[in-house]
């Protein structure tokens, strides 16, 4: 929670600084997104390299868990496919924005890159939600809909931000089940928003 409202309130900085210019505009002719998209990559590609043994025990995981992630990416864009009928925006926006799975950082600087600044905050502001929602309602999700409820929830947030929880919530036998959950989920991000991106 408390990461999420860092970077909403860096969010929030920024608009009031580019509403009031308050600092030059200049500043807008370098192109920081790039820069910013390649150490975000870096870092994950670094956080994940360097966890050889949780990799190694994702082989412990069972079988009726290992289609979880591609359930929670299934079940996230049926939710967005009924929504798209409401909204000005095209279905493959809404599927790229929903493609971030909670993972904000990542998706809505892609999403501003592809397809401009006002779709990109959507996508922050969407993802953001999705990861406060989960921290917030874990406990009623596991109680009403089952202890994998808030793994998939969660998205690609599940092996960091909203692990703690998770794992309050749906007990630590869970562990495994929702770092391997946030993995594939996280990994699948840069590929499946930058796909709905490329579609007009």
């Amino acid at each position: 929670m408390k990461g999420s409202l860092i970077i909403l309130s860096f969010f929030v900085t920024g608009l009031l600084l580019g509403l009031y210019r308050i600092l030059p505009t200049s500043w807008l002719n370098f192109d920081y997104s790039l820069y910013v998209l390649c150490a975000l990559m870096f870092t994950v590609g670094f956080s994940i390299g360097n966890q050889p043994e949780t990799i190694r025990q994702f082989r412990t995981i069972h079988s009726s868990v290992i289609l979880l992630p591609f359930t929670t990416i299934i079940g996230t864009w049926a939710g967005v496919l009924l929504l798209s009928f409401f909204s000005k925006y095209s279905l493959p926006d809404y599927l790229a924005v929903s493609s971030g799975f909670g993972y904000y950082s990542l998706s809505s600087i892609l999403i501003t890159e592809y397809k401009g600044a006002e779709l990109g905050t959507i996508a922050l502001l969407a993802n953001i939600f999705r990861e406060v929602i989960t921290l917030l309602l874990s406990p009623a999700l596991a109680k009403y809909f089952g202890k994998l409820a808030p793994i998939a929830a969660g998205g690609a947030t599940t092996m960091d931000t909203t692990f703690p929880v998770i794992i309050k919530t749906s007990g630590k036998e869970f562990t495994i089940v929702s770092i391997y959950h946030g993995f594939v989920t996280d990994f699948s991000v840069p590929f499946l928003v930058t796909l709905w991106c490329g579609i007009k």
